[in-house]
């Protein structure tokens, strides 16, 4: 039953919000999930997409739009519930009042959300800057080496001014200290070895070209995009929203270059510099590639670490669910989230895990 599938998916992005911190989220998931089941507004604005992969994250998208209605002050009813817009979020228990805006807003706006449906959900999430930055520290060999930085799946490349942020856990500081962004206990259960050296090494990192890729890349600076970027920010997660405020304003000021591209297309054309570090790296994007353009993806890679060596440096980062997870889809299960990186021909080592938002970050304890 094509309303069940659809159903379905909603229940497992409610049980994903409620592991990753958004109460507010997983209770309006579920009643959707009913809502869905019954034939109501939600079911209605959906009735195109009941054939949808869970990979397609049609869950995020619809709330993604209905949290732009709230912020662009089209629902107020909702709006009252939802943080993000200055409102009170209810206790999960108590949030018949916040489903029934909710359901009111997708029953005024279906010819709205249903354009904002066709959009893929980008949330460009600031914190999981910290594991690539990481990653970068313990990358860059040596002190003052430019690094050449190139991005898959850059939706708006905030990413790509990630040593503009700071970054702090218990024993480790990084990064400008008037940062507007301040990613906080980065790390649990100690800072690894590796990156208290790596951050001794590099009080700075000098990053010379700042280049990503995505299929539908958002200008953060118009008005448009950054509501976008907004909207898919949970409501009830206030410290995310800080952080992806402040990355707007360092993106205002730090320019970067994001292409409309594939992955692979994009890597087909970067080469190696001589006297310079190439990094690639990305973060949760692996899942939305079709394989065989990742399996053309791993050949470019493998193309630029055969090039690379002494005088030209070349590494990649990730920050992905582990292989055999990449599949899953948003909100199925709790996949084993870690941090590789691979130096030139070296094998891919495994250096942390972490949450999928990207704090608190752990040390991979295999590697002791």
């Amino acid at each position: 039953m094509p309303r069940e599938h659809v159903a379905e998916i909603f229940v497992r992005q409610a049980r994903a919000c409620e592991r990753l911190g958004s109460p507010l989220y997983a209770a309006l998931m579920a009643r959707a999930a009913g809502d869905v089941r019954d034939g109501g507004p939600c079911a209605r604005v959906l009735a195109g997409h009941v054939d949808t992969a869970a990979e397609d994250a049609l869950p995020l998208r619809l709330f993604g739009a209905v949290h732009a209605l709230a912020l662009t002050g089209r629902a107020p009813a909702l709006a009252a519930h939802y943080p993000s817009a200055g409102g009170q979020a209810p206790e999960p228990r108590h949030a018949d009042e916040a489903w029934a805006a909710f359901r009111e807003a997708v029953d005024a706006e279906r010819e709205w959300i249903a354009g904002w449906l066709e959009r893929p959900p980008q949330t460009n999430e600031v914190g999981r800057a910290s594991l690539l930055l990481a990653g970068l520290l313990y990358a860059v060999p040596t002190a003052q080496l430019p690094v050449r930085l190139f991005e898959l799946g850059s939706s708006a490349g905030l990413n790509l001014r990630a040593e503009q942020f700071r970054y702090a856990a218990d024993g480790y500081a990084w990064g400008p200290v008037d940062s507007p962004v301040l990613l906080t206990d980065a790390w649990e259960g100690g800072v690894p070895d590796w990156l208290a050296a790596g951050a001794a090494r590099h009080q700075a990192l000098r990053i010379v070209e700042r280049r990503g890729c995505d299929p539908s890349p958002i200008d953060p600076l118009s008005a448009e995009g950054s509501l976008a970027l907004r909207s898919y920010v949970w409501a009830d997660q206030p410290r995310r929203l800080k952080r992806l405020d402040g990355a707007l304003r360092i993106a205002a000021k730090v320019p970067a270059t994001v292409e409309a591209a594939g992955a692979a297309e994009f890597l087909s054309g970067v080469e190696l510099e001589p006297g310079t570090l190439t990094v690639v790296w990305h973060s949760i994007m692996r899942q939305y590639v079709p394989r065989e353009e990742w399996r053309a993806v791993r050949r470019e890679l493998d193309r630029l670490a055969a090039a690379s060596g002494p005088d030209a440096g070349f590494a990649v980062i990730a920050f992905e669910p582990r292989e055999d997870d990449a599949d899953t889809g948003p909100g199925a299960g709790e996949p084993d989230f870690r941090l590789t990186v691979r130096c030139g021909t070296g094998p891919e080592e495994v250096l942390a895990t972490a949450h999928p938002h990207g704090l608190p970050a752990r040390w991979w304890r295999a590697r002791e």
